[in-house]
């Protein structure tokens, strides 16, 4: 049985992983926002280890930390948003944009060096970030470019993560999770979240050192940079 650390799980993609996880007995540590969060969190998950804390608080991020003992094996870092409405290079909401920085881009990497001592412990630790394939500065287009930037970010501090953990056996990547039937994805979205949730739990499961720094989907397949 491994210690899964998965924050941003109120929803989603989160939510479901926490609920898969649970179901085959794995031990959860999952993170919310707020007492709705909670609630959903305990009904998909009831044995699961609630934290409750937002990821752009570093105080709020070492209290929770200071809850945990026990090391963790794999810690996937999902908490995000989808930004502002107006988020186009030519009529941009600045302060929104700046605001999803601090989730999507920061907050991950808040995650990481407040529990990176717990994942130091685990004999194979392995760190998730999750990303989007429109991080990809190989992918054409012109729209939700806050989003884009703020993945694209989150790749870049993933391989620096990737490189500075090495030495120490810390395996870490960027993953997709692919288009997804969720509140962020859509209704019309082509993936199912079990299908999705399932691919990217056995590809977390699978990583080696050798693994490190890559950018890959849930089907354990690379994204190009």
């Amino acid at each position: 049985m491994s210690h899964w650390l998965i924050v941003g799980a109120s929803r989603g993609i989160g939510l479901e992983t926490a609920r898969q996880l649970s179901d085959r007995g794995e031990r959860v540590t999952a993170s919310v926002r707020g007492a709705d969060g909670e609630a959903a969190l305990l009904a998909a998950a009831p044995r699961a280890t609630i934290l409750n804390f937002d990821v752009r608080d570093h105080a709020a991020l070492s209290a929770a930390a200071a809850h945990i003992s026990d090391p963790i094996d794999v810690l996937i870092a999902n908490a995000g948003a989808y930004g502002p409405q107006r988020q186009s290079s030519l009529d941009m909401d600045f302060h929104g944009a700046l605001d999803l920085l601090s989730i999507n881009t920061l907050g991950p990497l808040r995650v990481v060096q407040t529990f990176l001592p717990l994942a130091k412990r685990s004999a194979h630790p392995r760190i998730v970030m999750m990303s989007s394939r429109l991080g990809s500065m190989s992918l054409d287009g012109a729209f939700n470019v806050a989003y884009r930037a703020s993945k694209a970010g989150l790749n870049k501090i993933a391989q620096c993560l990737a490189a500075d953990l090495k030495s120490e056996g810390v395996v870490v990547v960027a993953m997709s999770p692919g288009r997804v039937r969720t509140d962020m994805g859509g209704p019309n979205a082509p993936l199912d979240v079990r299908d999705s949730v399932a691919g990217v739990i056995a590809v977390a499961e699978s990583l080696t050192l050798a693994d490190t720094g890559r950018y890959l989907d849930y089907r354990g397949e690379d994204i190009p940079w």
